[in-house]
């Protein structure tokens, strides 16, 4: 079977990681390893023969063997994400098919090199595919997780990154609030920008290679600024995302 062809997953669990973002794990009857990066495209059709396709990122590691978890955001009227909220419960059967995807995608072979991960919103989602299947490689290469959220409210993923930092000595967890920052908040409270980049990537003792992943704005501005910054254009990975209509 290519991983091309459709097959109908089943929903074993489906888990809330913020009040718009649940996470959904599909048992697939034909699994193939997935590199952390990569993408399903997931496939509606209603009664009428009317179909609906939209891409998500993969956030399990290829270490969790015969299933995937998509996380998901809900996006205001989208027509795919307000049916997987509302209409999809465990035990129910959706159509997808891959992994897809060559170019934003992370080898845990390179694993050696310093990495950097900026991601704004749901664009963690395949970022936290890398540092789960870092964490699974027993890899210990520097690794710092510039994530950009509105609010507090809005930290997908909260406690397992929290635990990740109390755990690996070698990973760093920077969160950014771009509007509301918790109470007694000293850390990043502003749009990331090259000065803050200038910053994060002074940490690394060597360049790292960059993943940057989240709304286009963002991607765009933040893989100019650390080129801008001398870092290797080949060393900055980008994927992003705008309205689709979810």
């Amino acid at each position: 079977m290519s991983k091309l062809d459709w097959q109908l997953a089943t929903v074993t669990a489906i888990r809330s990681e913020t009040a718009r973002v649940k996470t959904f794990t599909l048992s697939l009857p034909h699994w193939t390893p997935h590199l952390p990066g990569q993408h399903y495209t997931l496939r509606l059709t209603a009664p009428d023969g009317y179909q609906a396709e939209r891409s998500y990122s993969v956030a399990s590691p290829p270490e969790q063997t015969g299933e995937i978890e998509l996380t998901v955001e809900a996006v205001e009227e989208g027509e795919v994400s307000g049916y997987l909220f509302e209409g999809v419960g465990v035990g129910d059967q959706l159509e997808v098919r891959g992994p897809i995807g060559g170019y934003f995608v992370w080898r845990s072979a390179t694993g050696a090199r310093p990495l950097l991960l900026v991601a704004g919103g749901s664009g963690v989602v395949p970022l936290m595919a890398v540092l789960r299947h870092r964490q699974r490689a027993g890899l210990h290469n520097p690794t710092v997780l510039l994530f950009s959220i509105r609010t507090p409210e809005d930290v997908i993923y909260q406690q397992e990154l929290e635990t990740l930092t109390a755990t690996d000595p070698t990973f760093t967890l920077l969160l950014d609030y771009t509007r509301q920052a918790p109470t007694g908040w000293t850390g990043y409270h502003r749009r990331i920008d090259k000065a803050l980049l200038a910053e994060v990537v002074g940490r690394f003792e060597a360049s790292p290679v960059c993943y940057v992943c989240g709304p286009t704005g963002l991607v765009e501005s933040a893989a100019t600024a650390l080129q801008d910054l001398g870092l290797p254009a080949e060393d900055i990975k980008t994927e992003r995302f705008g309205p689709t209509g979810g």
